[in-house]
């Protein structure tokens, strides 16, 4: 993936996983989306790694991680990535969840938000319920045997549509061989069936945030021409999210870390660094009267170029 990095491999939750790790510091988490790998965080976790121990696991039944005959929910998911950390004796930290990563590390508010000091949300799954109509499709009655032989060739002609820029010839090629492997098509329908419907998304994380007694600094990251989950869901979550802030990655899609990783890296770092980061809170929980503040928007201008034969 990147010079400097170590590759690992633990059972956690009765699976092996696989991740990569390098640098010093705070253990900073990444959780990739659907049907993808550690691989998406390749353009900006370099820059990462030189501030933190970054830690980016391949979820079960992606990457080159084992594919067990499991239910693959979004609960599932959080306690085999919550017991991994526990594996590496993880005290404190920082998580970064993309698209369905987001929907995971969520979900381990659960368990380990005592844990988690902050949480940057890329693009997330959970909240709303607008999704890319490919995946609502996932929710017929098609069978794994179906799907197993076009996971290669779609995930091929999926990425071109959903990555853009994010993801070069070279990374698609290793993406679809990875998800060709035996038992992806399994976990890609369970993941993505336990998540969507035919009437899109269908887990919020209004449904579980409430039972949890007090959230970290949260942040949202967004590209504004993201074709998969989108953008205006982190516009609404404003609405019930207080002390929260959403960075806007003008003209970017689904991957704002990958078509533009150093000003990516850059938006991260500061807010796990910000001494002046605030506990996200639910609208309606907080105390006091207070008035509402207006929904605080960052844009960040971005200027593309081409890679990788992309």
């Amino acid at each position: 993936m990147t010079h400097g990095f170590v590759s690992r491999r633990t059972r956690a939750g009765g699976v092996e996983v696989h991740w990569i790790e390098a640098g010093r510091g705070r253990p900073l988490v990444l959780l990739h989306g659907l049907a993808d790998s550690h691989r998406t965080w390749s353009r900006s976790v370099t820059a990462l790694a030189r501030h933190r121990r970054v830690l980016a696991i391949d979820l079960p039944g992606h990457g080159l991680s084992e594919r067990p005959d499991a239910s693959y929910d979004l609960g599932w998911h959080a306690r085999v990535v919550g017991q991994w950390c526990d594996y590496l004796g993880l005290d404190e930290f920082d998580v970064a969840g993309h698209s369905y990563g987001g929907g995971v590390a969520q979900f381990m508010l659960l368990s380990h938000g005592h844990r988690m000091r902050r949480v940057a949300l890329v693009a997330p799954g959970g909240l709303g319920r607008g999704v890319h109509p490919a995946l609502r499709l996932l929710a017929l009655p098609l069978g794994t045997r179906f799907m197993q032989p076009f996971m290669k060739l779609g995930t091929g002609l999926g990425v071109r549509v959903v990555a853009g820029r994010g993801m070069g010839h070279s990374e698609r090629a290793w993406l679809a061989a990875a998800n060709g492997a035996p038992g992806s098509a399994r976990a890609f329908v369970r993941t993505t069936r336990g998540v969507v419907g035919l009437g899109g998304q269908r887990v919020h994380f209004l449904d579980h945030a409430k039972r949890i007694d007090a959230l970290p600094p949260v942040r949202l990251f967004w590209g504004d021409k993201d074709p998969v989950v989108p953008w205006r869901h982190g516009v609404q979550a404003l609405d019930f999210l207080q002390g929260v802030r959403l960075v806007r990655f003008a003209g970017c899609g689904h991957f704002p870390h990958a078509e533009a990783p150093d000003l990516f890296a850059r938006e991260l770092l500061a807010f796990l660094d910000d001494p002046y980061a605030q506990r996200a809170t639910l609208r309606g929980k907080e105390k006091g009267t207070a008035p509402r503040r207006p929904p605080t928007i960052e844009t960040i201008a971005v200027r593309h170029r081409r890679r990788d034969g992309a």
